[in-house]
């Protein structure tokens, strides 16, 4: 018998240059739907920390768990799931998936790259004026700039800590595909689709699809929660 949505919790993890409230079109959507939804809010320091605090929520979650991951979020739950009893499937959102050593930095680059750099305190930013392009090229451009304008920053070493162990290789995965990605190759997201064996969509959208897309994403996660 498939679950339903009081049975069912979803965690969803965030990326760089955003923070939970980037899923706030796809939670209500969630919600609605009856399920108990959680977004984690993570410090960006490292990723062995990011992880430990997502572990935190997943641990805290009483019954089946789906745990959702946008951009480098993918990368977080990659990590944080391994081994979690309660986590019934992954879903990637225009996401990181790593394999076991693999680190975010050594994949190939793409367009938005080239305007991050260090800013206040050392942490990198994305360059505000280049944001709504090239990060959330199919939003609202007064949307899009609001979004650059709080953007949280990150510490360089998230991009040079290796992964450990995946969670992909044991547990169910979907994976959401944005063909206009400009911060992750689109090219780059259907290869960690396809080696995760993940079931796989394909939307015409930016990295920013959680906030342009918000129905078609829900939906995703909806089908891994039904499962």
């Amino acid at each position: 018998m498939a679950a339903t949505g009081g049975d069912v919790n979803i965690v969803l993890v965030h990326g760089a240059w955003s923070d939970g409230s980037g899923w706030i079109k796809v939670i209500p959507i969630l919600q609605a739907a009856g399920y108990n939804v959680v977004a984690v809010q993570n410090q960006m320091a490292s990723l062995p920390d990011d992880a430990a605090n997502t572990r935190a929520v997943i641990d805290a979650m009483q019954g089946p768990t789906v745990v959702a991951g946008h951009s480098y979020g993918g990368a977080v739950i990659t990590s944080a799931a391994y081994g979690a009893q309660n986590v019934k499937a992954l879903v990637y959102i225009a996401a990181f998936a790593p394999d076991e050593g693999e680190a975010l930095g050594g994949f190939p680059q793409a367009p938005g790259d080239k305007f991050i750099a260090p800013g206040p305190g050392g942490l990198l930013y994305m360059d505000r004026t280049k944001f709504p392009e090239y990060f959330a090229g199919d939003l609202p451009v007064s949307e899009a700039a609001a979004l650059a304008s709080v953007q949280r920053p990150v510490n360089s070493a998230i991009f040079g800590n290796k992964m450990g162990a995946p969670a992909w290789k044991t547990i169910k995965s979907w994976y959401q595909v944005s063909d206009r990605d400009q911060m992750i190759p689109p090219e780059l997201e259907r290869k960690f689709a396809s080696r995760a064996d993940a079931t796989t969509i394909s939307l015409p959208t930016s990295h920013a699809s959680l906030l342009s897309r918000p129905k078609d994403v829900a939906e995703l996660i909806l089908g891994a929660a039904k499962s």
